[in-house]
């Protein structure tokens, strides 16, 4: 049997998921990765992986709402990597039941079952909308919580479940929350995705929400580092904290779409799609990192410039076996 620390991953057939996944991998880890049950038995992005990748991952269908299916992942493991979510805004609006069974229960079966097994490490996965509308900048960790939606009120609600049993039980557990992540893989609920693949469709005239609000963007394989650095640190530096992951730039949405029109050199029309316009208190105008207690402890930096990330990720859109995954003409919620 080999030696090598098993990590488990749940949400691992997403888009940061398989990310994370192949990162692990890479760095001497073997991985037993959680897709979501379903009868196609489809892995997601996992499927698409190099064969000497998944030559060290073990794939498990399963649920994170099902208290046996996260204790079946997490048994054995020496780092458990709680990604698993639903993550889109819009349809928080619409099915606000579904956010808090998948990111508070699911996060609170996680948590049980690592306490249950004496796992020495979780990594739980938090994101930036918990902080909503910047009030000082750059933000930091010690920001207020301001849950502008649904989904962010539902991973605020696991934060606190995870802040809760470190405190109450002692469990070993570190809080990541990544700032706006983008990159290969993506889903079109995003922004970027949503331009770069709609570009490489063909289409020039592209339909957006508010082009006002700025985000600070990390490229996918940056945060994945942040991933593998918060996961692997001694524990004393890390357990019972939570660390921004972003690269402390901003861009407004509007100027974002003229940078990949420029990465593209290609021309872009943008409109105001009202559907796609969050309501107004809803609306998370500016998110902008301070990821300085991330880098004193563990040394992360982001290696990709957003320039050199945007180039990826339209080299992806543009192959056409990728950009055939996608509806680039239907609005993705």
């Amino acid at each position: 049997m080999s030696s090598a620390p098993l990590a488990a991953v749940t949400g691992a057939e997403g888009f940061i998921g398989s990310h994370l996944t192949e990162a692990l991998v890479a760095s001497g880890h073997r991985v037993r990765a959680m897709a979501q049950y379903n009868s196609f038995s489809s892995y997601g992005w996992l499927e698409t992986l190099p064969k000497d990748v998944l030559d060290q991952v073990e794939i498990v269908l399963g649920d994170v709402r099902d208290p046996g299916s996260v204790r079946g992942l997490a048994e054995g493991a020496d780092c458990v990597y709680h990604l698993a979510a639903l993550i889109a805004i819009p349809y928080s609006y619409r099915a606000p039941h579904s956010y808090v069974d998948t990111n508070v229960t699911g996060t609170l079966n996680v948590l049980e079952a690592v306490r249950a097994l004496g796992t020495p490490r979780l990594v739980h996965t938090s994101t930036s909308e918990t902080y909503g509308t910047a009030q000082t900048v750059p933000i930091t960790e010690d920001h207020p919580i301001n849950t502008q939606s649904p989904y962010a009120a539902s991973k605020a609600g696991g934060d606190r479940l995870a802040d809760s049993y470190y405190a109450s039980f002692g469990t070993p557990v570190v809080t990541l929350r990544p700032f706006n992540t983008f990159g290969p893989r993506q889903s079109m609920r995003a922004v970027i995705p949503t331009v770069i693949g709609q570009l490489a469709a063909g289409t020039r005239t592209i339909t957006l929400g508010d082009l006002r609000p700025t985000r600070d963007f990390t490229f996918v394989k940056d945060t994945a580092q942040a991933f593998l650095a918060v996961g692997t640190a001694e524990a004393e530096k890390v357990v019972g904290r939570t660390f921004n992951a972003g690269t402390g730039g901003e861009i407004s949405v509007g100027d974002l779409v003229a940078l990949i029109g420029k990465v593209m050199d290609t021309e872009v029309d943008v409109r105001e799609d009202e559907q796609r316009v969050r309501p107004a208190g809803s609306e998370v105008m500016r998110l902008v990192a301070d990821a300085t207690r991330l880098r004193s402890v563990t040394g992360w930096e982001p290696a990709h410039s957003l320039e050199q990330g945007l180039a990826q990720t339209a080299g992806f859109f543009r192959d056409p076996a990728n950009l055939a995954r996608y509806k680039t003409d239907i609005y993705n919620i």
